[in-house]
C-alpha cells in the first residue's frame, strides 16, 4: 500500500489486528525480508497489527530530496508513526540500520512504546569505528556453491556464515529481491555527506523499562556484537543474546532460536499491552 501526503510518501504492508508493531528493515533489503522471517511467528498469535514499511530509497518507497542524513531518515520514520499510529501505543522491530533508527525512536517515543526488538542492530554507524570479528564460515557446501554464478556467489559468501542451499534459497527470495530495488546512489550520498551517524547521542535516554529483545550473531562481521553490549543497562527488561553460528543474517542461520526468542518477546509485549487496556 502507498501512503502519501504533503510531507511523505512511502510503501507499507499491514497484517493482523491488535497492538501495533512498526517493523523497520535494514540498509539494502526491503519490507519483504522482515515479513518472511516474522510472519510465521506472528501468525501463531494474531494479536498484533504488524506494519512493515519500506524506508525511503528502498523497495517501493521513493527516495526524498529532503532526506540527506540519518537524522532526516529518522524524521521520515517519525512521520510514518504519525501517519499510521498517531497517539497510539506501539512496539518497534528494527534490523541492522532499522535497529539504529528504532533506537532513535525510543528517544522521542519511549513513553508510547510497549517494547523493542533489535535484530543484529547497527550500534555505531561509521563502520571503521565498529568492533568487528573477522568474517568466518561455519558451514560450507562447496558442491552447492559451485552451482552459483560468480556474482551471486560473491554476494552470498561475503555475508553468510552458513553457506548452504537452504540459506541461499531464502537469501535469494527474501533479501536479494529488495537489494535489486535499493537506491544505492541515495544512500551513498548520505554516507558521503557524513550524515550516516546521528548528529546527537541517541542513547542519552532514561532506562527503557519495557520488554526488549536484542539479538546478535557472534560471527556478524558487518555490525558485530560487542558494541551492542552497551545497550544492556539501557534496556533492563531486555533479553540480550549472542547466537553462535550466526552472522548478519541471523534469522536465516539460526531459525529455531530466532523463532523461540521472538515468541517470548511477543508474549511479554502482549502482557504489557493487556495490562494497559
Amino acid at each position: 500500500m502507498i501512503y502519501s501526503n504533503s510531507d511523505i510518501t512511502f510503501n507499507y504492508e499491514e497484517r493482523g489486528e491488535g497492538t501495533p508493531i512498526l517493523i523497520l528493515h535494514g540498509n539494502g533489503p526491503d519490507h519483504r525480508m522482515m515479513m518472511a522471517c516474522l510472519e510465521p511467528v506472528f501468525a501463531e498469535q494474531e494479536r498484533f497489527r504488524r506494519i512493515y514499511v519500506d524506508l525511503p530509497g528502498f523497495g517501493q518507497t521513493p527516495a526524498a530530496e529532503w532526506i540527506k542524513s540519518s537524522d532526516d531518515m529518522l524524521e521520515a520514520v517519525k512521520r510514518m508513526v504519525q501517519a499510521l499510529i498517531p497517539g497510539k501505543r506501539f512496539a518497534v522491530v528494527g534490523q541492522s540500520y532499522g535497529g539504529y533508527l528504532a533506537r532513535g525512536l525510543v528517544k522521542d517515543y519511549g513513553d508510547l512504546m510497549n517494547g523493542i526488538f533489535l535484530l543484529c542492530p547497527c550500534i555505531i554507524a561509521e563502520p571503521s569505528q565498529r568492533e568487528l570479528p573477522e568474517h568466518q564460515v561455519v558451514t560450507c557446501d562447496e558442491v552447492f556453491l559451485a552451482e552459483l554464478g560468480a556474482e551471486d556467489r560473491q554476494e552470498f559468501c561475503s555475508i553468510s556464515v552458513k553457506q548452504t542451499r537452504e540459506v541461499w534459497e531464502r537469501y535469494k527470495q527474501e533479501v536479494m529481491v529488495g537489494l535489486a530495488l535499493a537506491d544505492e546512489t541515495f544512500m551513498k550520498g548520505i554516507r558521503a555527506s557524513g550524515g550516516y551517524s546521528f548528529s546527537e547521542e541517541i542513547d542519552d535516554i532514561p532506562l527503557f523499562n519495557q520488554p526488549g529483545l536484542i539479538l546478535n550473531g557472534r560471527q556478524d562481521s558487518m555490525v558485530g556484537y560487542k558494541d551492542a553490549c552497551k545497550l544492556v543497562d539501557l534496556y533492563p527488561k531486555s533479553v540480550f543474546a549472542v547466537l553462535d553460528e550466526a552472522g548478519h543474517n541471523l534469522h536465516l542461520e539460526q531459525v529455531e532460536l530466532f523463532n523461540g526468542l521472538t515468541r517470548d518477546w511477543l508474549e511479554r509485549v502482549r502482557s504489557v499491552a493487556t495490562a494497559e487496556e
